[in-house]
């Protein structure tokens, strides 16, 4: 099931700023950033609400394109395709991670997993739904919606959904904001394990230092800035 990684260098952010607003309320979300996240590592970013955090993730993710710098995964410059060309690399190499899962209410846990293989155009190699259930400890409940699930559930299955096109960055947004603390560590575990098993670089947005133990590396933002 392990995707095949010889060729991955996972992400680069070199000196990106990200400027928000206009004029005089102009702020510098992320001011000189760089980070490097290898293959197989877990980092978690903390840092106190307005820090930037989530504009990392943007800018990781090519949600949002920065104005100076640059940002590439597996040597792909991001901010260099044009826009239609960046979503479908998203779709195709890069995988999100949400607070509570965000699944779709109507598809069972396998269904959940199917629709991501059914979008994405790359085919070969991919993991299959049913075998990455099993990896996350859910084929018992490969049939049931989300309401039938817990919240640490369903984080399983995000997590699960986010890997299921074998991406090369995978981007987890507070996955344990909604879970207590047994819940938190396990699904951070996973992520880790997951992390280390498919070869994906991991960055991991978290306000509970409960879970930091499990990260390969914990850096700090603080007025966009980066450190650690």
């Amino acid at each position: 099931m392990k995707l095949d990684t010889a060729t991955r260098t996972g992400l680069r952010l070199a000196e990106v700023t990200l400027r928000l607003g206009d004029g005089d309320d102009t702020i510098k979300a992320l001011d000189a950033v760089s980070l490097t996240v290898a293959p197989g590592e877990l980092v978690a970013v903390v840092g106190p609400s307005g820090a930037g955090k989530s504009s990392l993730l943007a800018v990781a993710g090519g949600l949002t394109v920065p104005d100076e710098g640059t940002v590439t995964v597996d040597g792909d410059d991001l901010a260099a395709m044009r826009p239609a060309a960046r979503t479908a690399y998203r779709r195709e190499h890069i995988g999100f991670v949400f607070q509570s899962g965000n699944l779709i209410p109507a598809l069972t846990a396998i269904d959940q997993l199917r629709l991501i293989h059914h979008l994405d155009r790359r085919r070969t190699g991919a993991p299959d739904a049913a075998a990455l259930l099993e990896a996350v400890g859910m084929a018992d409940k490969a049939h049931r919606r989300p309401h039938q699930l817990s919240g640490g559930e369903r984080q399983r299955i995000g997590i699960a959904r986010a890997l299921i096109g074998g991406p090369s960055l995978l981007l987890a947004d507070e996955p344990t904001a909604a879970l207590d603390r047994a819940r938190s560590r396990e699904v951070v575990e996973l992520l880790a394990r997951e992390t280390r098993r498919a070869g994906v670089a991991t960055v991991m947005v978290t306000h509970d230092t409960d879970v930091l133990a499990d990260c390969d590396r914990v850096v700090e933002m603080v007025d966009g800035t980066l450190s650690g």
